[in-house]
């Protein structure tokens, strides 16, 4: 299988990696018996990092992927095969 990498890709994971810290200390926050609200608060500020880091990633395709074969970028895809792509990743926005 080819390897597909973007340059945002290393900043993409760093943003998941911050996420997912941030996740664990709110798991602990459950042990320390911490407020509801608190709570509440910590979960969306985890689901907003998350939401950031998708919405990195489906931007940088449609900006490099998708643009590029749609210009004839040498990626051999057909305009219909280029739409029925971001069709397809814009149902994850």
């Amino acid at each position: 299988m080819k390897q597909h990498v973007h340059s945002s890709h290393p900043d993409i994971v760093k943003r998941l990696k911050r996420a997912e810290g941030h996740l664990h200390r709110v798991i602990s926050m459950f042990d320390d018996g911490r407020s509801c609200l608190d709570l509440a608060q910590q979960l969306h500020a985890v689901e907003k990092a998350i939401a950031e880091a998708k919405k990195a990633l489906i931007h940088d395709h449609v900006d490099h992927c998708l643009d590029a074969a749609a210009n004839g970028g040498g990626s051999g895809k057909t305009t219909k095969s280029v739409l029925a792509e971001f069709k397809a990743i814009s149902r994850y926005l």
